[in-house]
């Protein structure tokens, strides 16, 4: 389904009469002005009204109670062969800006690495706003999130060209992306704050992906300036990344929770997908890298990692449910190679294992529906799966 035409279904009149569904293309649109039944200002805002629906609704109009409408997340876009391409040119326009600005753009000195920064900042806007306008969110999209991913560098040389860069800082950009060091947290902090104001902008998910990095960037960062006169301590980085990673998904929680509950249609999207991706990583990846001594605190590892399981299916989140599986899963293999170890029965051990996996994971296929519900009910009604 393309803006150019869409299948429009008209609500179910009180009167009894089927709905019917009809075939609408731009033109149908343009044609009705010219006939003078709406003007071509009105059908101009008519069908860039129907295509930003289209595009938010998975390029499909159905017409659906009213409860349900306002209670569904908006769908995202689907990846066929053109939002590929989309995201595939996005990313690396991002990634030339961020992950490989090499050192011939470093020899440009401050001045010019600034004003590239701030022309093609200004440029991507301009575009977002443009296709923004066409109803086209995937590209509006990538492209604001281009000017996002640009402030870092912008503020970098700022920094530089008025001598407020922090002494023995790295004097490469390309390393805000390789290296850790307190002395970033100005340009984090700084991209937190633009992309809180472009996205209030634009109202556009994948915005929400740069914030989500920067957060996780800012987890180390913070880590390496609370403890850079005690020396590199991996565990107390560890442990920080635990810490930002519960709060970023209490904070992926309350944009969840905001959205589903949100009667506007641009802010019934999924802002929270990203955060809840990165908040994940960060907690359990600083829970499964706590190293327990005893049996106990492996075991309360396991049952975290039951408890990850049940919330992703009780909130309809499966980035948990996959975390918590994997978590479980290895509990479930130490168990086995501690009681089997030097065992002739180890593979047998394993295989029973891994089919006992598949036949729970049937069982829960089978039951999903029904478990999903209970499971909702422990939860506020802005957190249950729509």
């Amino acid at each position: 389904m393309t803006q150019a035409d869409f299948q429009h279904t008209t609500p179910q009149p009180a009167t009894g009469v089927a709905a019917r569904s009809i075939a609408l293309h731009e033109q149908d649109v343009q044609d009705a002005a010219q006939v003078g039944i709406i003007t071509t200002a009105q059908a101009q805002a008519l069908w860039a009204r129907w295509g930003a629906r289209c595009a938010l609704l998975s390029d499909a109009v159905v017409a659906t109670p009213a409860s349900v409408v306002g209670a569904a997340i908006a769908q995202g876009p689907r990846f066929g062969f053109v939002n590929v391409l989309y995201y595939f040119g996005g990313l690396v326009a991002i990634g030339a800006m961020s992950l490989f600005m090499t050192l011939g753009f470093q020899a440009m000195g401050a001045g010019g690495l600034l004003a590239i920064a701030l022309a093609y900042g200004y440029a991507c806007l301009k575009v977002a706003d443009h296709f923004k306008a066409k109803a086209l969110p995937v590209p509006a999209g990538l492209l604001a999130t281009l000017a996002v991913v640009l402030v870092p560098l912008a503020l970098w040389c700022v920094q530089h060209l008025l001598g407020l860069w922090p002494e023995g800082g790295s004097k490469s950009f390309a390393q805000y992306h390789t290296h850790i060091d307190w002395r970033w947290q100005t340009l984090e902090f700084g991209t937190l704050a633009a992309a809180a104001v472009m996205l209030w902008r634009y109202k556009l998910p994948f915005m929400v992906m740069p914030v989500a990095i920067t957060l996780w960037y800012l987890s180390m960062d913070v880590a390496n300036g609370l403890m850079q006169n005690e020396g590199w301590d991996y565990k107390f980085v560890r442990d920080v990344s635990l810490v930002f990673g519960l709060g970023t998904c209490a904070m992926a929680m309350w944009v969840d929770m905001r959205t589903r509950l949100s009667q506007s249609t641009e802010w019934r999207q999924d802002f929270a997908f990203w955060l809840y991706i990165f908040g994940a990583i960060m907690f359990w990846g600083g829970l499964s890298l706590r190293d327990s001594s005893n049996e106990l605190g492996k075991l309360m590892y396991a049952v975290l990692n039951v408890g990850l399981v049940l919330l992703g299916a009780a909130i309809g989140r499966r980035v948990f449910t996959i975390f918590g599986a994997l978590g479980v899963a290895g509990y479930l293999g130490y168990l086995s190679h501690r009681v089997f170890q030097d065992s002739l029965l180890f593979p047998f051990a394993l295989t029973v294992l891994g089919l006992g996996v598949v036949w729970l994971g049937v069982k829960w296929q089978h039951n999903e529906a029904a478990i999903n519900a209970r499971l909702s009910r422990w939860v506020p009604e802005g957190l249950r799966p729509r």
